[in-house]
């Protein structure tokens, strides 16, 4: 190894993402409302007047709070918004903050990429940790609700690193951590084209209003017969139709194969979780289904999810 460059390339790569990241990434100490002392957690500066962003399960039912960041500055916060449904909150921080981070695209990765965690594990700023990308579009039971499509890593997290960074090797913001669910097993909500759609409601409103058809569902294989025909192997079965909802009521069944919502195909639940903004709300939704070997075309009219 030569003297000049004494760090391997993998060093390399995450001693860069570390040294333009964690300048970023703040420790946040939340009060816990109705109960003494604080929560713990971490928080993502991404953009230049103040805005972080964290876990809805960091801040709770909290309205404000303080970031600490790695250079020694501190500044309160404000909670602008917070949805649970998938684990992200926006924060408005009154003072100076460092400069944003940027923010990627979780939707171009691929299993066994590397990836970089920083945090502020059990208090302590600045803690960085790598690893690779187990596994894609995972499922994450949490508090009565399940978080959908979510990353699965091997870089270690610890409590505390709820709501921080998990970057590419770039130094792109992937992921915003949310959960340890054993050794060597965390998962983190991506960034992407959905996430990026919370975020700005957040911003703009506080909360994210959601189209609701009343449907459990699970992957579920186009009959072969089908496949050409449709240019595709997978929709989504549904398992359940809630009685008296909107997908009810349209006359979809339990056991029908979904396989385009608005025209556009679904094979996996995020597909149709993108669909499901305000702007779905009320309006006519065409859905075409196979059933006993058919096709078959409903519309369907989404209600507004009303949180539990």
């Amino acid at each position: 190894m030569e003297a000049s460059n004494p760090l391997d390339a993998y060093s390399q790569i995450v001693s860069g993402v570390a040294a333009r990241l964690t300048p970023k990434v703040a420790s946040l100490r939340v009060p816990r409302r109705g109960a003494t002392g604080e929560s713990l957690g971490s928080g993502v500066v991404f953009t230049g007047d103040g805005f972080l962003l964290t876990n809805a399960h960091v801040v709770g039912q909290a309205t404000s709070g303080s970031a600490s960041f790695s250079d020694g500055t501190s500044a309160p916060f404000n909670v602008v918004g917070a949805d649970p449904l998938s684990d992200l909150a926006v924060l408005r921080a009154s003072g100076s903050t460092p400069e944003p981070a940027e923010l990627g695209e979780a939707d171009k990765l691929v299993v066994g990429q590397l990836v970089v965690a920083v945090g502020n594990p059990l208090g302590l700023a600045g803690s960085v940790t790598a690893g690779v990308v187990s596994a894609l579009g995972r499922s994450l039971p949490a508090r009565g609700r399940v978080i959908e499509d979510v990353i699965q890593t091997d870089a270690a997290l610890n409590p505390g690193n709820s709501g921080g960074a998990l970057a590419d090797a770039n130094a792109r913001v992937i992921g915003i951590n949310t959960a340890v669910a054993g050794v060597g097993l965390g998962l983190a909500v991506p960034v992407n084209d959905t996430t990026r759609r919370i975020i700005s409601a957040l911003m703009a409103d506080g909360r994210v209003r959601r189209a609701y058809l009343g449907l459990a569902m699970m992957p579920g294989p186009v009959p072969a017969a089908w496949r050409e025909r449709l240019g595709r192997n997978t929709g989504l079965r549904i398992a359940e139709v809630v009685t008296g909802g909107p997908a009810n009521r349209a006359g979809l069944r339990q056991g029908d194969l979904l396989l385009t919502v608005a025209g556009h195909p679904v094979a996996a639940s995020q597909d149709l979780q993108r669909l499901m903004f305000s702007e779905a709300i009320g309006k006519p939704l065409a859905i075409t289904v196979m059933r006993n070997g058919a096709l078959v075309d409903v519309i369907a009219e989404p209600s507004e999810l009303v949180a539990a």
